[in-house]
């Protein structure tokens, strides 16, 4: 059989076909989602717009429609896409192309993922509904801002912004090693909480 593990950065070999939580670590999470473009790095500015910025949005989003949303489902949200640190980001039309198969993956990092940091290795019905509306209006902003969008467009798609849930916010696009900063601070600060 040919080889399923990637060596990361902390020196763990991660199985990706056979993840355990004892192999993960949040610095190379933070340091893959970091480097991870979005929208296939097709965005306007000096920065491709990393996963690891996305996350940290989410996050900002689902904390604003979840006020008194426990810490563990806040770091729920910022970990939604972790798993991506070693599998990539694709865009939505490619992930249902792919198939089952991609998907099979993406839940068997990401319960592997929440063991490791404390959480119900699947997300509850109803909190993953909300982080992925967090998501999906992420999307928008990114789209309408930094992906080169009509508003028309990303509304056709993503459905309408619901602006009092997203007032002040904006894309940020920062070198990758301050990013990958931002993230682990984040994500120490929900710990801390949990």
């Amino acid at each position: 059989m040919s080889r399923a593990w990637q060596r990361m950065l902390s020196g763990r070999r991660l199985d990706l076909l056979d993840p355990t939580p004892v192999d993960i670590e949040i610095e190379d999470i933070a340091h893959g989602l970091a480097f991870v473009a979005r929208w296939n790095g097709q965005t306007h500015g000096d920065f491709a717009y990393s996963v690891a910025e996305h996350s940290l949005l989410v996050e900002e989003i689902f904390t604003r429609m979840n006020p008194a949303a426990p810490a563990k489902w806040r770091l729920a949200a910022l970990l939604h896409d972790a798993p991506e640190y070693v599998i990539g980001d694709m865009i939505s039309p490619v992930k249902a192309a792919v198939g089952p198969g991609y998907n099979e993956l993406d839940k068997r990092l990401a319960a592997a993922i929440h063991i490791r940091f404390g959480l119900p290795a699947t997300t509850p019905v109803q909190i993953k509904r909300q982080i992925k509306k967090a998501d999906t209006l992420s999307a928008w902003l990114e789209a309408t801002e930094i992906a080169g969008f009509t508003v028309a467009e990303a509304n056709k798609i993503f459905g309408k912004l619901d602006h009092k849930l997203t007032k002040g916010l904006s894309i940020r696009l920062r070198p990758p090693v301050e990013v990958r900063r931002c993230f682990t601070e984040r994500h120490s600060a929900l710990l801390a909480e949990i």
